[in-house]
């Protein structure tokens, strides 16, 4: 009773303990769902502190979750994906999203890398998480590396059908190549988005911005002006100010610096039009010198401290990006599965020595079986020998009637094709329709009728007709056809019959 009673209490806790894993599990699934939702309406990475604290439950309550589908994908490639590492994967890239948001490029960079681990089939959302991954790469000045990511990202995109977001990316990649001062490649790949796009109004600001930046370090300024000015972007206004900085024009420059610390909100850009403004503006006097000086310099202690981020952010992806596989559940599963193995094989061995005596029991009763079954087999056997004896009697009866007629052509109506088959059937058992399967001709099917009929060279040179010359090797052929030789060939149509 007691043994009962402990047994029940514990499959109770178990139930208890299921049901609020999969209630969490329910409660951070709709945590992502309107995190996707707020992401599709474009509200998604400006919510307050409460909103960022869910979300953080549920990307954490989600890893644990999926820890060991993640693993099964690692180690079996093939098994079957879950809807769960595809929410997962939503929840890894909103967390990112918003982490990037915060100025930690670091845990950003880490929830990104467990998004590509998540082994979802959900590419959009992959390509969205590589193009994150290829910023920071930006940002943190290798770009290589950003160039690798954000054709992972493109690739990605392509297979899910986003052809737009592929040309994106592939604008990005653009962009790294020329920020290498690359600029055959760089004008290559803009060149296949502009044959391939057929939206390509949609990104042209970003083509113009990209071929700007590459003229820039091209130092070739009238077309990186030219190309800057023709974009409208927070970028080409900078590119601007540098170009005219460079060429003495120092009111345009001044102007154009302005510009970006009005509307852009990127260090590096801001840093970069304070340093046009120290130097190129003639007006300020020295007040303004020692602010726009001491804003600079706090820039630059910002920038250098993001930098530092940005460069463990990608440190970490390179550890990723170079790690082996951990082989310590692999050799777990193998473990597991040669125990497994053991203990079915003596559930086998049991089972097999407890059957030992019904089997011998079996095998005796079968072979009685098979013996009275081998009895009625001959008796049957000899039964159909004299049935198929009584019927070659018969047709040897009716061949000797019609070769021994004097009218043998009036009683086959040899001269119509269609009434000889009728005929043939009636005397001679349906020899017709057993010959069918061969696909004989009529003369070839005239031959096997005279051939069961014993009839001589000359009736079949009369009846068939055929030369005389020729009737021994159209008899072989025939036989051939059939399967059998010239000489077995009455033979065989007398088996087709009985």
């Amino acid at each position: 009773m007691k043994k009962c009673v402990f047994h029940i209490g514990f499959l109770v806790i178990l139930m208890l303990c299921s049901s609020c894993v999969s209630r969490g599990v329910r409660e951070a699934q709709e945590v992502v769902a309107q995190a996707d939702s707020l992401w599709h309406d474009g509200q998604m990475y400006g919510i307050d502190a409460g909103d960022s604290a869910t979300l953080a439950q549920a990307y954490e309550t989600l890893d644990k979750s999926t820890a060991f589908c993640r693993r099964i994908r690692e180690i079996f490639p093939f098994a079957h994906r879950t809807s769960s590492l595809g929410t997962y994967s939503h929840a890894c890239y909103h967390y990112g999203r918003l982490l990037r948001e915060k100025d930690d490029p670091v845990a950003a960079m880490q929830a990104f890398i467990n998004a590509t681990h998540s082994h979802t089939d959900d590419y959009h959302i992959l390509g969205r998480v590589y193009s994150n991954m290829g910023s920071i790469c930006h940002l943190a000045g290798e770009f290589p590396l950003s160039y690798d990511m954000y054709e992972h990202s493109a690739n990605m995109f392509l297979q899910n059908g986003d052809t737009l977001l592929y040309y994106y990316g592939l604008n990005n990649m653009a962009f790294e190549t020329a920020m290498l001062t690359d600029k055959e490649r760089t004008l290559s790949i803009i060149s296949e988005i502009k044959n391939s796009c057929s939206d390509y109004n949609a990104l042209q600001d970003k083509i113009l911005e990209t071929k700007a930046e590459l003229y820039l370090r091209c130092k070739q300024y009238d077309s990186a002006y030219y190309y800057a000015s023709k974009s409208n972007t927070f970028l080409s206004e900078l590119i601007k100010a540098q170009v005219c900085s460079y060429k003495g024009f120092k009111d345009s420059s001044v102007y154009y610096a302005q510009q970006v610390l009005m509307h852009s909100k990127d260090m590096a850009d801001r840093y970069n039009a304070l340093y046009i403004l120290i130097n190129d503006d003639e007006d300020k006097d020295k007040n303004d010198v020692r602010q726009i000086s001491a804003e600079r310099a706090d820039t630059q202690k910002l920038i250098e401290k993001q930098q530092v981020n940005f460069s463990k952010a990608v440190q970490l992806l390179e550890q990723d990006l170079t790690r082996k596989p951990d082989k310590r559940w692999i050799l777990t599963l193998v473990s597991f599965s040669l125990f497994v193995l053991v203990v079915i094989s003596l559930v086998y061995i049991w089972k097999k020595r407890k059957m030992h005596k019904y089997i011998i029991q079996d095998i005796r009763t079968k072979e009685e079986i098979n013996s009275q079954l081998s009895n009625d087999i001959e008796n049957l056997t000899h039964l159909q020998e004299a049935h198929h004896k009584e019927i070659y009697t018969d047709i040897e009866k009716v061949c000797q009637l019609l070769q021994n007629s004097q009218a043998i052509q009036d009683h086959l109506h040899w001269n119509n094709y269609d009434m000889m088959i009728a005929s043939a059937n009636r005397y001679l058992y349906n020899i017709i329709t057993y010959l069918q399967p061969f696909r004989l001709s009529e003369k070839e099917t005239r031959l096997c009728i005279l051939v069961l009929l014993k009839a001589s060279t000359e009736q079949m040179v009369d009846m068939i007709p055929y030369s005389h010359s020729g009737i021994g090797k159209f008899k072989y052929t025939t036989a051939h056809k059939l399967g059998t030789t010239t000489s077995q060939m009455r033979s065989f149509i007398l088996r087709l019959l009985g």
